[in-house]
């Protein structure tokens, strides 16, 4: 009986949608046969003996495996243990949230998910110490890039803020330090995180865990992880280990039964809109000198790329405000650098263009646009760059990357796809229509692969075909197989 961890020789009456389904016409039903965990035929169904083991697709629709190309693996995996805060309208309500809720085997008691930026109060040391007491406790901001402490876990984490407020720098420490778990909790918490994105198609990440990934992913290889290829980041507090160590992007880790390789040198180059912190051209409303913060001076950002591109790393920049992404693109014409420029949220015309003409590739996070659009109209109104910029960067021929930047938003690629194509989750008119992508766009930017003779055979069976789902069923696209080099991963 076909079950998971099944390998696959053909898929019976199939249909091919995205990449691979312009060599087909009127739909016709296909098998694929499948040899090496590779695509060895595509055949009319029933035009070649069946042998081996098969799943009969009954005319449902393959697409290639999908990709979160951004995602923090253990701070998404751990964060179904974590007070869940998305739902908070306020600083009190946020602070209240916390006051029953269990502390972790650390001592720790710790929320995930508020979104400050609109509430009418503001997170302070007095609210949230009434509400908490002497329990120590870390409320991450959705965007990561803030966290608010009570006097406790201020304390024992050894910082001062006036307000219980830390923000960048200080608040990637913290999250480095209740990310810490014990290394057989945190991989099963990773292994059924993967298990359930299997579930939703994916069959690859992109991993920018905030750690040293290299010694994590071959551990948790070796105890059996095999739902999802992975490309693991390597931070500038780790560079010299990563060269002392022979990294080099697009090698396979050994050991890891070549699921596992080397990815790209994260740099954090700005904030966030959410923390209000993201470098801009123009001045946050309330203050004429505050265009955020540029973490990495353009100087400091020159010699990194210049070091990546002589041990033979790529990049992935973090840039979200358009002066963070015009400082990258600098550095990138300097250096000559390969690689990725991740968020992209705000970017001057000029600059879509130079992405394109420099080769980088633009990861974004469509359902970030649908989630900000409230706090663009607050904070960037007169801002005059182009603001999540998606089909806009596919007119000028720049490469695009979907992901999810999970935890801050679900590792739900069909969600990702769906907001990219209709650039809205709810009632609303779609924002910014103009920057839409097609279906047929976004599945290309969520893939590595193809439906054709030579490829990985890295599939997705989907019970409805993607170009005619209306919007409730793209974001919700039932899943019904996935398979990763032709072994069942998922399986409904």
């Amino acid at each position: 009986m076909t079950e998971v961890g099944t390998h696959v020789s053909v898929i019976r009456n199939a249909r091919v949608a995205g990449p691979g389904r312009e060599f087909l016409v009127d739909d016709e039903p296909v098998d694929i046969h499948i040899d090496g965990g590779r695509i060895v035929d595509i055949a009319p169904a029933g035009a070649l003996p069946v042998g081996g083991e098969t799943i009969d697709a009954d005319g449902a629709w393959v697409v290639p495996g999908l990709w979160d190309n951004h995602v923090h693996t253990v701070q998404w995996a751990l964060a179904s243990e974590r007070e869940q805060l998305g739902a908070a309208v306020s600083a009190v309500d946020a602070a209240s949230r916390m006051a029953g809720v269990a502390p972790l085997a650390d001592g720790r008691r710790v929320g995930t998910g508020f979104r400050d930026a609109l509430w009418a109060d503001s997170p302070s040391l007095q609210v949230l110490d009434a509400a908490t007491g002497d329990e120590p406790t870390y409320l991450i901001n959705a965007d990561v890039h803030s966290v608010w402490l009570n006097s406790t876990a201020l304390a024992r984490e050894g910082f001062v803020s006036s307000d219980g407020m830390l923000r960048e720098e200080d608040a990637f420490e913290i999250s480095k330090r209740v990310n810490v778990v014990e290394p057989v909790h945190g991989d099963l918490a990773v292994r059924a995180a993967g298990q359930a994105a299997a579930a939703r198609g994916v069959t690859g990440i992109v991993d920018f865990d905030m750690a040293w990934n290299a010694d994590a992913w071959a551990r948790r290889a070796s105890a059996g992880f095999n739902t999802q290829r992975v490309e693991f980041a390597v931070y500038p507090a780790d560079l010299a280990r990563a060269i002392a160590s022979g990294l080099r992007t697009g090698e396979v880790l050994p050991e890891t039964g070549g699921l596992v390789r080397v990815g790209s040198l994260k740099i954090i180059t700005d904030g966030s809109l959410g923390t209000r912190t993201a470098a801009c051209s123009h001045a946050y409303p309330g203050d004429a000198a505050d265009f955020g913060v540029l973490n990495i001076p353009p100087a400091e950002l020159i010699g990194l790329l210049t070091e990546a591109v002589g041990s033979g790393l790529a990049v992935a920049i973090h840039a979200i405000g358009d002066r963070a992404v015009s400082s990258a693109l600098d550095a990138v014409t300097v250096t000559g650098a390969s690689g990725t420029i991740e968020h992209a949220q705000l970017v001057r015309h000029a600059d879509l263009a130079r992405l394109a003409r420099l080769g980088l590739a633009v990861s974004v996070q469509p359902q970030h646009a649908v989630d900000d659009r409230d706090l663009v109209k607050q904070y960037w109104a007169v801002q005059t760059a182009v603001g999540y910029p998606m089909a806009s960067l596919l007119r000028v021929g720049a490469e695009l990357r979907l992901g999810s930047d999970a935890p801050v938003a679900p590792l739900e690629p069909w969600q990702a796809i769906a907001a990219a194509v209709h650039r809205t989750n709810d009632e609303r008119e779609p924002w910014h229509p103009e920057e839409r992508l097609s279906v047929d766009e976004a599945l290309a930017a969520s893939v590595r692969s193809a439906v054709r003779p030579g490829e990985p055979a890295d599939l997705v069976l989907c019970a409805a075909d993607p170009q005619d789902a209306d919007p409730s069923m793209l974001r919700a696209m039932p899943v019904l197989a996935t398979l990763l080099g032709g072994s069942i991963t998922h399986l409904t």
